[in-house]
């Protein structure tokens, strides 16, 4: 898949930290790849996939 017009988006709460970022712009899938290393490897991952695993994460405060 063809990630180059992806729109990537880092949590604010990471501040300025290496964290992942994740693209939910593109068709049928979310990807989620190294903010340290933005032309390396991208994982992809369905919506409903990614919606349960988001959905395990505690809630922040």
């Amino acid at each position: 898949m063809d990630l180059s017009n992806a729109r990537w988006k880092k949590s604010t709460r990471s501040g300025t930290s290496e964290c992942v970022e994740v693209a939910g712009d593109l068709p049928g899938v979310v990807g989620v790849r190294d903010s340290k290393d933005p032309t390396g490897p991208a994982l992809l991952f369905g919506p409903a996939a990614w919606r349960a695993f988001v959905a395990q994460l505690p809630e922040q405060h």
